[in-house]
C-alpha cells in the first residue's frame, strides 16, 4: 500500500469523490466517513441512510476536495493498492488551533487491512500541535470505537428532517438578513468564541454553495448556512435565542417541496430540537459529534465537511 499526499488536480479530486460515494454505498465501516458525511441506517429508531451531500453534484464535490488540498496540503492523503488503484482517502483541516477530520473513506474491499488506520494517523499527525479536535461521525460502531481510542469524546447526535409545516412553526423573533462576504469578520468572531477557531477560508466555499442568514443586534450575533437542497450546513450564534431565530428563518425560507435536514444535533442543542419539532421535523439517532480538548460548542450545529 502506498499513501501519498493528495494533489490539487481534477484527477485526484475525482478519485476522492468516487471513493467517498463508493464507501458510502457500502455502508460506513472501519472508520469510514463519507466526503460530507451521511448516516447509515441503524437499529433503535435511527433515520434511513442519507446520501453524501456531494452526491449528485460531482463538480461541487471535486471543488471541495481541491479547496482542502489548497488550504491544508499536509492534511490531505490518498492510499493506493499495489496496482496503483485508489482505495482510501482522508482530509483534515486546521483552523486557528482547531483540527477537524473532514473526510475518511475506504473502499469496502480494502477495509480491515490497515488502510483507514494509516490514513487517520497521518491526519492526526497534521493536527498534533492543535489544542482542540472535532469529527462528525456517522452512526457506525467501528468508527466510533476508532475515534474514542484516538482520545475523542463521543457526543450522541440526532438528525431532524422532514417537510417544514409553516402553520405551527414559530417565526423568527427578530431580524434576520441575507449574508455575504462582508459578514466574514462577524462569522469568524462568533466561531472563535464557540469553537476556539474561525472557519476562515472555508467561508469562500460555503458562500458559493449555500445561502447565508445573519443576525446581528444588541443581543449578539450569529449566522446560518443553508443548502438549496434543504440541509443546514453550519450554524453558530452567541445565544440560544439568536440560534433559534436563525434556524427558524432558514427552515421557513424553504419551498414547500424541499424537505429540511438539520444534522448533528447534540443534547446541548435543545433549542434546535424545539425549533425542529415546532416546524414538524422528525428526530432520529444519527451518529456522533466527536470532541477532543474542548467542550461541545453551543449554540452550534457543525458542518459535516468543515466541522
Amino acid at each position: 500500500m502506498l499513501v501519498r499526499p493528495l494533489k490539487d488536480t481534477e484527477e485526484d479530486a475525482e478519485a476522492v469523490r468516487v471513493l467517498a460515494e463508493t464507501s458510502f454505498a457500502g455502508g460506513p465501516a472501519a472508520g469510514a466517513v463519507p466526503a460530507e458525511p451521511g448516516t447509515a441506517a441503524q437499529g433503535g429508531g435511527a433515520l434511513p441512510a442519507m446520501p453524501p451531500p456531494g452526491a449528485g453534484n460531482p463538480a461541487r464535490s471535486r471543488e471541495r476536495v481541491r479547496h482542502l488540498v489548497r488550504t491544508d496540503p499536509r492534511g490531505s492523503w490518498l492510499a493506493a493498492d499495489a496496482a496503483g488503484r485508489p482505495v482510501g482517502a482522508a482530509q483534515s483541516l486546521v483552523r486557528e488551533g482547531t483540527w477537524g477530520l473532514a473526510l475518511l473513506a475506504v473502499l469496502p474491499e480494502a477495509q480491515g487491512k490497515g488502510v483507514g488506520k494509516a490514513l487517520l494517523e497521518r491526519t492526526l499527525e497534521y493536527g498534533r500541535a492543535c489544542l482542540r479536535g472535532l469529527i462528525c461521525c456517522p452512526g457506525d460502531p467501528v468508527a466510533a470505537r476508532v475515534y474514542r481510542r484516538a482520545g475523542f469524546e463521543l457526543h450522541p447526535a440526532m438528525r431532524l428532517e422532514g417537510t417544514v409545516d409553516p402553520a405551527p412553526a414559530a417565526g423568527p423573533d427578530g431580524p434576520v438578513v441575507p449574508g455575504s462576504g462582508t459578514h466574514r469578520d462577524l462569522m469568524d468572531s462568533v466561531d472563535r468564541r464557540l469553537r476556539g477557531g474561525a472557519h476562515g477560508p472555508d467561508h469562500e466555499f460555503l458562500l458559493r454553495h449555500c445561502r447565508l442568514f445573519v443576525a446581528d443586534d444588541l443581543a449578539g450575533s450569529g449566522y446560518c448556512y443553508l443548502r438549496e437542497q434543504g440541509r443546514v450546513e453550519l450554524l453558530a450564534a452567541t445565544s440560544r435565542r439568536l440560534a433559534a431565530r436563525l434556524l427558524s428563518a432558514a427552515l421557513l425560507s424553504l419551498p414547500e417541496d424541499v424537505p429540511a435536514t438539520v444534522p448533528y444535533v447534540t443534547a446541548e442543542q435543545q433549542w434546535a430540537v424545539d425549533v425542529g419539532l415546532a416546524a414538524g421535523l422528525r428526530p432520529g439517532n444519527a451518529g456522533y459529534v466527536c470532541l477532543r480538548g474542548m467542550r461541545a460548542p453551543s449554540p452550534y450545529i457543525p458542518s459535516g465537511g468543515f466541522l
